[in-house]
């Protein structure tokens, strides 16, 4: 089988599972209490202008404030741009993306309207120029919050329909170049220039490829309709509001995923399955059939084996076939992965040894991007290799191995150290952050003081207030790995303390304790 997709529905969340030849390449997370808001369209309000960063904080009513960088606003603020020819306008390489982090199919690995939209062709303007503080304005967001940033915002609205994009506020026709077939292009290009409004944009969506006419002008009407009811609440609403939200993640999986190339979309659940037949039935009627429940009692996840795999997903090392294993580390400003040959010995020698360990954990490392969704700064440590084409080699296959990563991403060849510095365009949370918390045990730092440590502390607390009291007993109330050690290796030195201070020290372990903390009292 080639293409499976699998929709796990419940209460709570709704989880999405692609996978490609029986392997899980993407997981995608909604959970009904912090569902994303990539898609949805605001009415918001300026509350800070940042003329140093050339950008604006918007309240759009969510947690925290929206940023609005310059480049994003449309000259007039949220009004439409002036006109670009689109015959001078590039076809564009990416498509409309379904909103929220939605997933997009191999076909659509360049569908994301946030990033194809044209920027008019006009006089650069400051911030001061075009807002101020306590103005209204429309916008959608782009990315949604990570870590302790809020969303982005853009006020080039861009609402993805099935075959098209619908782009109010630009004059601009674009084609994925997914479609290859240039006597394909010039038909679409020729139906959508006749069909559209003067002074509106469309991007063609790869699966619009054979599409007649009458298709297209559906969802030319579907989008109108959907941009006047925007316009409509934007004007009765006041700031901030919700003027448009997107599809939820299973219907935007069939928007945007469902294609030809799928050979089958899996729903556990009756009722959700009825959904999204209906919902294929009426824009999709041609794919119904690709729609199938899952009745088994087995939960569908354990049923494929995709419990196993997040599992796996979410530990610091994985291992190679080989024997060789690469180690995820998470930083507040990078992700390093390091590769090491682990078990494996080799056959001939170590250079080939150490080649066939990195050239395995290439192509790993970028399955591992891609599944976890890890974005910004990456650095991988390859094994030092002597030989340069070797690196050259490793390099290449790691370059492959990214092609088929719908994330963009920017890598630099292996430096005379064996690291390759590479970034990922971060779209949304990576599954690391989605389903765990930092450890509030160590206070989130990935570490804690060894009881060893805690031990020789609290030695030097007893000098420290020895002497100052006559009590003639010292209680320690600590965690019990600490007592342990008290009790056994280091009893000695407890006796040591007594004799030099002429004090009895009581130990009590308390488990509910930190195994930081520990309490001194004399008595």
């Amino acid at each position: 089988m080639g293409i499976e997709i699998v929709i796990d529905p419940s209460r709570e969340e709704t989880r999405v599972a692609v996978l490609e030849q029986q392997v899980l390449t993407e997981l995608f997370i909604d959970r009904k209490r912090d569902r994303g808001i990539v898609g949805n369209v605001y009415k918001g309000r300026v509350v800070k202008v940042l003329p140093g960063m050339q950008a604006a904080f918007v309240d759009i009513g969510v947690e925290r404030a929206a940023f609005l960088y310059v480049a994003d606003i449309a000259t007039e603020a949220g009004g439409p741009p002036p006109p670009v020819d689109a015959g001078d306008a590039p076809d564009v390489v990416e498509e409309a993306e379904g909103g929220n982090g939605a997933p997009k199919s191999d076909d659509e690995a360049e569908d994301d309207v946030t990033k194809a939209t044209p920027r008019p062709r006009r006089i650069h303007r400051s911030i001061e120029e075009l807002l101020r503080e306590g103005q209204e304005l429309v916008v959608q967001v782009t990315k949604d919050p990570i870590g302790t940033k809020g969303c982005r915002v853009t006020t080039y609205l861009s609402l993805p329909g099935r075959y098209l994009v619908f782009m109010p506020t630009v004059n601009h026709v674009g084609i994925s170049r997914r479609i290859g077939d240039d006597s394909e292009r010039a038909r679409l290009r020729e139906m959508i220039t006749r069909l559209r409004q003067p002074g509106t944009g469309y991007i063609i969506r790869t699966v619009s490829e054979g599409t007649s006419e009458e298709e297209f002008r559906m969802d030319i009407e579907f989008l109108g309709r959907l941009w006047q009811t925007i316009g409509d609440e934007g004007q009765r609403a006041s700031a901030p509001a919700l003027l448009h939200a997107d599809l939820d993640l299973s219907l935007r999986t069939v928007r945007d995923l469902l294609t030809h190339r799928v050979d089958r979309l899996t729903v556990g659940g009756r009722a959700e399955c009825d959904r999204i037949r209906q919902f294929v039935s009426t824009y999709l009627p041609n794919l119904v059939n690709k729609v199938h429940l899952y009745a088994q009692d087995e939960p569908i996840f354990d049923r494929y084996g995709i419990e196993i795999e997040i599992s796996k997903a979410l530990g610091r090392r994985v291992w190679l076939k080989s024997g060789g294993y690469i180690v995820i580390e998470h930083t507040e400003a990078l992700t390093v992965v390091d590769v090491n040959t682990g078990r494996f010995v080799g056959k001939r020698d170590l250079e080939e040894t150490i080649l066939k360990t990195n050239m395995e954990a290439a192509k790993e490392i970028a399955y591992q991007l891609r599944l976890r969704n890890i974005g910004g700064i990456i650095i991988i440590d390859f094994i030092d290799m002597e030989k340069e084409k070797n690196r050259e080699r490793v390099f290449a296959a790691l370059r492959e191995a990214l092609a088929t990563d719908r994330a963009r991403s920017n890598i630099l060849r292996i430096s005379d150290l064996g690291l390759v510095e590479m970034s990922r365009e971060r779209v949304r949370e990576d599954l690391l952050r989605v389903l765990c918390d930092a450890c509030l045990y160590c206070e989130k730092r990935g570490y804690i003081r060894s009881a060893t440590t805690v031990c020789y502390e609290i030695f030097r607390e007893i000098r420290r207030s020895g002497t100052a009291s006559e009590a003639g007993t010292v209680l320690v109330t600590v965690h019990p790995n600490v007592a342990n050690l008290l009790f056994d290796e280091e009893r000695d030195g407890v006796e040591a303390l007594e004799r030099e201070f002429n004090k009895r020290i009581s130990i009590k372990a308390d488990p509910h304790l930190h195994q930081e903390q520990y309490d001194l009292v004399l008595v």
